[in-house]
């Protein structure tokens, strides 16, 4: 405490030093600072905070914090719970965290208001619940607005910078986003070298915010991060209160995250939080055989709610009843306002009248739930008051009837979504026709009913097997067998003509690392350990488990080891021969992954005579020989597979640019989490889209009703991890009900989502063909509609027009509340994006792409200021429009890459 003390006398000497002759020798100042009057002191000044999300950085994190010579603390983001959490240094260092709870976000506005300053990189709390982002933009006075493609150079603002910020080792060249200032004390500290200059660095009096992910070499140089936080945390240790070093009633314990950085210091600082959990991240199951990993999958995400169960309902089940069933009405709505403003005629009636149903509401109260309801409007109102009620009849413990009626309720509201009306945008829609539709056609005739049946609904992108199991669908010149299943016919060439006579994309849908199928093996009635025509030519290119086995024990499938350089260059050459042979517009790899395994229930794969031959070659150790205990080795081991994966899809991405750059290549991914799924799986699509190496990622997102889907798809959809990438989440449509699919489907359609795919055609019922023609068929005036894989531009002015549609459309019917004065400015932002947009699709070029991406950007950012009354009572609509804006800047950075407007 004496040494602090000392510390603290020494500071204020040289503040007072420095105000005092500032206009003298501001320029003489860059090497003297509160951080080098503080090297000596063994208090740190600074928390940082580690999650996740920045962990895979944090060895350059660490280094840069060593060169700058500041003592830190270290909080893990998941221990934090109240502002006492957050710890008691003054300045909080956020890098690169895109998800904060709300109750952690509450606690940071606790903890600024007691005097902390706070500084943060990248695209903060991007990830965040709406709240949560809302909050953030008010505590940090601006908040990531999209990532630029390209390094840019970093400059002072037009305007007076900050003394503070004014120093030539501030500015270089740097790969981040734009930052949108939010508030009137918020200040452009520094900008983007590009047309309108925006911001890259932003601050407030109690914030720093820069515009790039701070320590990572691929944002920026070690030199330029360690000069903006120097600058950044002398400022906020400068002002506006010298005295003050610490957060009063906060949690002063950093002994056992203490990291001490120095510019001594020998090597980088181990990360606190450990890189594997030792917890299993899917519940076990006892049973002698397991699921498919995709089943597992769902398992993980189960939502049950069962009719008759009387089992008691917590606080928690309550409250997720009542918000699917609001979310589902909102749904309802929303589906309507779509289909409304798609009709020839705007003045046909709508749904959303708070009015009416008020007055419905008192008419049908005494409806029993699960009568039927003749109109939306009641159905609507019953539902409100079903919701209302669930927490009165779980407090007198009827758990079977809250069910019941909350089932009931769900029924009627699926009932009332308006399936006889065309309501979908410009969107992706794909279909995966699996090899068993292809089969049963036996010849073109009867495949061709089936592309009529697809094009009648709408559908515009499929997915067609043509490698499964080893077996190709054609006769080719690479694998050595053609599927036996086929005789007499090339489905492949057959397809990419009745497709393209349809106006229809056709990707060809190959299996990567999966070499077998015991199911396929029983098909054809041979062996079912049989392991595939490949891996019986070549057994050393077979991968095993920890047991030897290359089947895992509950799975159905022999792999490849992508290890192997002989296996790589026959796929390749195999891939090769479908772009080049047929006019596909598209290779979708699946099976790009290792088999599924749970590393601490003993299940582990991936030991190929290659691969331990590598690996031993790097390490000096058999990978056979550790264990997931042994975190550092076994973390070397798990980034060796996963950069086998990862190295091939670039492979792929490469040599397809070269035989066709106008093909899309997709990949069928598993939507797990980031870190279990590189534990369980080695499939690390965000790599692959950050990379550039791929067009559209397709999650296989199966759930049998929309809250478990909603669960495993919205993640991924609200992503700003990436890039230019388009995604697409799967819905399973094995024992989905009709209806239920048509609610995932609108779930989709009210995200920032650009189409979806369904698995798969041989579910495609004929209730599904009256239901999808009538929503999404073509329309009468035979009309092209643009596919956003192929017109990107032209989709985002399509889908504009929708929204500026029912933008008027709320307007003239008094369904929104904005201010008169500034419904003039509305109308005229919208027809300035209107014709940015317009102009872009007709003739692109770099200039027209950066005045579309600006104006949107502007018209966003408006966007919540004339649509906050109407976010207080309908936030949910609000939403949809937010994240149908989201979907369209996607479209323009997708379009951007594809056209190569660079």
């Amino acid at each position: 405490m004496k040494n602090q003390g000392t510390a603290i006398k020494v500071t204020k000497k040289a503040r007072f030093f420095i105000f005092s002759f500032n206009f003298l020798i501001v320029n003489c100042l860059s090497n003297f600072n509160i951080l080098s009057v503080r090297a000596a002191s063994e208090e740190p000044v600074l928390t940082v905070v580690q999650s996740t999300e920045n962990r895979q950085q944090w060895t350059g994190i660490t280094k840069r914090l060593q060169a700058i010579g500041v003592n830190y603390c270290v909080v893990p983001l998941a221990q934090v719970k109240s502002s006492a959490d957050w710890g008691d240094r003054r300045v909080l260092f956020l890098p690169n965290i895109e998800t904060l709870t709300p109750a952690q976000a509450i606690a940071l506005e606790s903890w600024v208001s007691k005097g902390g300053k706070v500084i943060a990189s990248g695209p903060v709390g991007s990830l965040s619940a709406p709240g949560v982002r809302q909050l953030l933009r008010s505590l940090l006075g601006s908040y990531w607005g999209f990532g630029l493609d390209e390094t840019q150079q970093l400059k002072p603002a037009k305007t007076q910078p900050p003394r503070w910020a004014n120093q030539s080792e501030l500015f270089g060249q740097v790969r981040g986003g734009v930052i949108i200032p939010e508030g009137g004390t918020s200040q452009a500290t520094a900008v983007w070298n590009a047309q309108d200059n925006p911001a890259a660095v932003v601050s407030t009096e109690w914030s720093t915010l820069f515009g790039w992910r701070w320590g990572t070499d691929a944002a920026s140089s070690f030199e330029l991060d360690n000069a903006w936080l120097k600058a950044a945390i002398n400022h906020h240790l400068t002002a506006p209160s010298p005295g003050q070093q610490k957060i009063a009633g906060a949690d002063s314990n950093c002994s056992t995250t203490i990291a001490t950085a120095s510019l001594n210091s020998p090597s980088p600082i181990t990360p606190i939080i450990p890189i594997i959990t030792q917890a299993p991240l899917v519940p076990r199951t006892s049973r002698s055989s397991s699921p498919e990993a995709i089943d597992q999958l769902e398992q993980t995400v189960r939502w049950n709610v069962e009719p008759n169960s009387n089992q008691p309902i917590d606080e928690k089940e309550a409250i997720a009843l009542q918000q699917e069933l609001e979310n589902l009405i909102s749904r309802v709505e929303s589906a309507h306002l779509a289909a409304s403003v798609q009709a020839a005629n705007l003045n046909e009636a709508i749904t959303i009248n708070p009015q009416s149903l008020k007055e419905e509401e008192t008419r049908v109260a005494s409806t029993r739930p699960g009568l039927s309801i003749p109109s939306k409007e009641q159905a609507i109102a019953q539902a409100r008051l079903v919701a209302k009620n669930i927490p009165q009849l779980i407090a007198n413990k009827n758990y079977a009837l809250a069910r019941q009626q909350w089932l009931a309720t769900r029924t009627n509201l699926w009932k009332h979504f308006p399936t006889n009306r065309r309501l979908a945008p410009a969107e992706i829609r794909a279909v995966w026709l699996d090899r068993g539709t292809i089969v049963r056609a036996g010849g073109e005739k009867k495949l061709a009913e089936v592309f009529d049946r697809l094009a009648q609904s709408g559908i515009n992108t499929v997915f067609f097997e043509t490698l499964n199991a080893s077996y190709p669908i054609y006769p080719s010149r690479v694998a050595p067998q053609q599927n036996p299943l086929i005789r007499g016919w090339n489905p492949l060439a057959v397809a990419v003509k009745l497709a393209h006579e349809r106006d229809m994309e056709l990707h060809a849908w190959v299996w990567t690392f999966a070499a077998g199928n015991q199911r396929h093996n029983q098909l054809i009635n041979i062996h079912p350990d049989y392991p595939g025509p490949v891996l019986a030519a070549h057994p050393d290119w077979a991968n095993y488990d920890n047991k030897g086995n290359t089947i895992p024990p509950g799975q159905t499938k022999p792999f490849f080891d992508p290890a192997n350089p002989e296996l790589r260059q026959y796929l390749l050459k195999l891939f090769a021969e479908i772009v080049t042979e047929y006019q596909v517009d598209g290779l979708q790899l699946d099976y790009i992954r290792y088999p599924f395994q749970d590393p601490f229930a003993g299940r582990t794969y991936g030991y190929g005579q290659a691969a331990r031959a590598q690996f031993q070659k790097l390490t000096g150790v058999d990978p056979l020989t550790i264990s997931p205990t042994q975190g550092e080795l076994w973390q070397k081991w798990t980034e060796f597979r996963t950069q086998q994966v990862d190295s091939f899809v670039a492979e792929v991405s490469q040599m397809v640019r070269q035989k066709r750059a106008d093909l899309i290549l997709s990949v069928a991914v598993f939507p797990l989490p980031e870190r279990e799924r590189i534990q369980k799986l080695q499939q690390h699509w965000e790599v692959w889209a950050r990379r550039g190496d791929i067009d559209v990622i397709v999650p296989m997102t199966y759930a049998q009703d929309t809250a478990r889907f909603q669960r495993l798809a919205q993640p991924w959809i609200a992503s700003s991890q990436l890039g230019s990438t388009l995604l697409v989440p799967g819905i399973r449509l094995l024992s989905l009900p009709n209806l239920a699919a048509f609610d995932q489907l609108q779930l989709i359609r009210d995200l920032p989502a650009s189409g979806y795919a369904l698995f798969a055609a041989e579910n495609f019922n004929n209730d599904l063909l009256k239901i999808f023609t009538s929503t999404q068929g073509k329309v009468s005036s035979g009309a092209d509609e643009p596919i956003p894989l192929r017109q990107p531009f032209q989709t985002a002015v399509v889908r504009y027009e929708l929204l500026k549609r029912e933008w008027q459309y709320v307007i003239q019917n008094e369904l929104v509340q904005i201010p008169a004065i500034k419904i003039t400015d509305f109308n005229n932002q919208i027809e300035v994006v209107e014709k940015a947009l317009n102009q872009l699709a007709t003739a692109p070029s770099p200039a027209k792409l950066l005045t579309a991406r600006a104006s949107l950007t502007r018209f966003q950012s408006q966007f919540r200021i004339w649509m906050r009354e109407t976010a207080t009572n309908n936030p949910y609509q609000v939403k949809v429009w937010e994240n149908r804006l989201a979907t369209i800047e996607r479209l323009l950075r997708y379009g951007e890459r594809r056209s190569q407007l660079r």
